[in-house]
Order: structure tokens, then C-alpha cells, then sequence
């Protein structure tokens, strides 16, 4: 099944230029035919189209249904955008597939990147949840310093991931407790959090927890985070 992403279907009825041109010129189209568009919102509509304008193709709402997320926990993964922002890109096209509700980049003392092009990681984000067959689109926030992530995020647990040995962790997979309804993980950047900012999540109640032995990259931890989430859940 081939999805397309409008998410104003429900009021406007079009297509948005991209996915008209895609539905028409690539896969071929016509007036009569049955496409299938999500909102990024966690709905999908069966929508027949009315028309073969390829920068606003029309469409009729035949049928909308709710495709609740395959997931239970409402995740916020904050995490430090690498150097190499080619790892960043692939980092929120994997959370996507997996799902996940927000994507915070983190602004830290240690941070090589200090600026992203959010709009970018949108469009790898919609392709990414059209490709998965989802209808929910995770938030992709602004660089956020993170004294201002720790004090506004807000969630029923946070943890903090670090190398740090010199300050006490324990597992996620130990301290994560099933079905909890919301988290948020902060992951840092290639240099690690600092001692200080460890500090201030923990004296903000953000539970200090490791990955396990092996040494992983940025991305990877990101997304081992919020996958160890997942199966948990699954588990339970």
C-alpha cells in the first residue's frame, strides 16, 4: 500500500503539490481512483480523486478511520544532533519506523552541531511514517539548549544516559517500568554529557541510567533508548 501525506485532507481536500505530482506522473493515477492519505495525525482516509491537477489534485473522502499508534508509551527521545548530520537524518527516519511522539535536538557543552535544518527532518520524518504505513508524524522541535529541555519537558519519567562511570547508572531496561504512559530519554552528544548537566537532570528527577557495556555512537543510543521502550511494552 502506497500512502500520501496531506495534513489538512479532512478541511482542504487537496493534495499537496509533492504527493499530487507523485500520485499522478509516477504511479499514474486518474480521476476515479482510490488513493489512500494519512494527516500525521493518526488518521487515514481512503480519498477517491476528482481531479489531475498535479500542483492541487482534488479528492473525495470516501471513508477516515483512526490508526492509533502500535505503540502505548508516549516517547520523547532529546538527543544531541551528531557532527556528521547524514547520522542525524537516518537517526530520525529509524525513530519514525520504530515510533516515537517528539524528537528534541539538544543544544549541550559538548555539542559539534550547533544548528539543523528542523523543515529537513520533517520531510525525512513524513517519508519515513509514509513508508511505515503510520498515521502519526512525530514533533521535531528546534535546537534546544538543554537547561531549557530538562525544565520543560514534561513526562511521568525521564532518564538520562551517559558514560560517565563516575556517576552511578543502572540499566533503562531495569529502570523503565512497563506501560508507563510517558517518558522522555536524554541522549548526549558524541562528547558526552558534562558532569554538570548530568547533575542538573538528576537534581530535576531524571533517573541517571545506561545502555549497557558496549560503547555506541550518538545515534545508535538513541535508538537502542527507545527501542528497549518498545519491547518492554511488548513484553508486559
Amino acid at each position: 500500500m502506497i500512502q500520501f501525506y496531506a495534513p489538512d485532507i479532512a478541511d482542504a481536500l487537496i493534495l499537496p503539490e509533492d504527493d499530487a505530482k507523485h500520485c499522478l506522473r509516477v504511479l499514474r493515477k486518474t480521476i476515479g481512483d482510490i488513493v489512500e492519505v494519512v494527516d500525521g495525525k493518526g488518521s487515514r482516509y481512503k480519498c477517491r480523486l476528482m481531479s489531475d491537477n498535479p500542483r492541487k489534485a482534488a479528492v473525495e473522502i470516501v471513508e477516515s478511520v483512526v490508526v492509533p499508534p502500535t505503540w502505548d508509551t508516549d516517547i520523547t527521545i532529546a538527543v544531541a544532533p551528531t557532527k556528521n548530520m547524514d547520522r542525524m537524518e537516518w537517526l530520525v527516519e529509524k525513530l519514525t519506523e520504530i515510533g516515537v511522539n517528539r524528537i528534541v535536538p539538544l543544544l549541550c557543552r559538548h555539542s559539534e552541531r550547533k544548528e539543523i535544518k528542523v523543515d529537513r527532518l520533517q520531510r525525512i520524518a513524513i517519508s519515513a511514517m509514509k513508508q511505515s504505513l503510520k498515521a502519526t508524524l512525530p514533533d521535531i522541535y528546534p535546537m534546544t539548549p538543554i537547561k531549557k529541555a530538562i525544565a520543560e519537558l514534561k513526562a511521568d519519567a525521564g532518564f538520562i544516559a551517559y558514560c560517565d562511570p563516575s556517576i552511578p547508572r543502572i540499566l533503562l531496561a531495569r529502570a523503565y517500568k512497563a506501560q508507563m504512559r510517558s517518558c522522555v530519554i536524554l541522549i548526549g552528544p558524541e562528547g558526552d554529557f558534562d558532569s554538570d548537566e548530568i547533575r542538573l537532570a538528576i537534581d530535576n528527577g531524571y533517573s541517571p541510567i545506561s545502555l549497557g557495556d558496549s560503547r555506541l555512537r550518538t545515534e545508535t543510543a538513541a535508538l537502542c533508548a527507545c527501542d528497549t521502550i518498545h519491547i518492554i511494552n511488548q513484553l508486559s
